[in-house]
């Protein structure tokens, strides 16, 4: 099935940013508005408590469960906003490297952001994404 988003470059600004600096979907797309991912189990209790990258594994494992549920996958993406609860900058690239590994070549346009805290007890990632499809 051909993919409604389209992920833009920019050869105008800096190459450094490792996800496309835009995306665009047809007009005829189905937007996907997720709710943010959280490291929650299906007990709800909280993943890998203290662990940056397990949480962001647990938050992109569970994001993949809503997209499919939703009739999408990660290709289809259109943008995220990773949050992370930490003011130190090896925290939120930890669990960035995450993200950023499991969507592969399908480099989304993406905030990175640290907080002071999210909501559920040890929370320290969430991930809030924006998909769209043409079905």
């Amino acid at each position: 099935m051909p993919r409604a988003v389209t992920l833009i470059r920019s050869a105008s600004l800096s190459d450094i940013a490792e996800y496309a600096y835009a995306a665009t979907a047809p007009a005829e797309a189905r937007l996907i508005f997720l709710a943010g991912a959280c490291p929650l189990e299906a007990d709800g209790s909280t993943a890998a408590v203290g662990d940056f990258a397990g949480q962001a594994a647990k938050s992109v494992e569970n994001l993949r469960t809503a997209l499919a549920d939703a009739g999408a996958a990660l290709p289809d993406v259109i943008s995220t906003r990773v949050l992370v609860a930490s003011t130190r900058q090896e925290d939120l690239v930890a669990a960035w490297q995450v993200v950023r590994d499991a969507f592969g070549e399908h480099d989304v346009p993406s905030t990175l952001m640290g907080v002071t805290v999210l909501g559920y007890a040890d929370q320290l990632v969430e991930i809030e994404a924006v998909a769209a499809v043409v079905d």
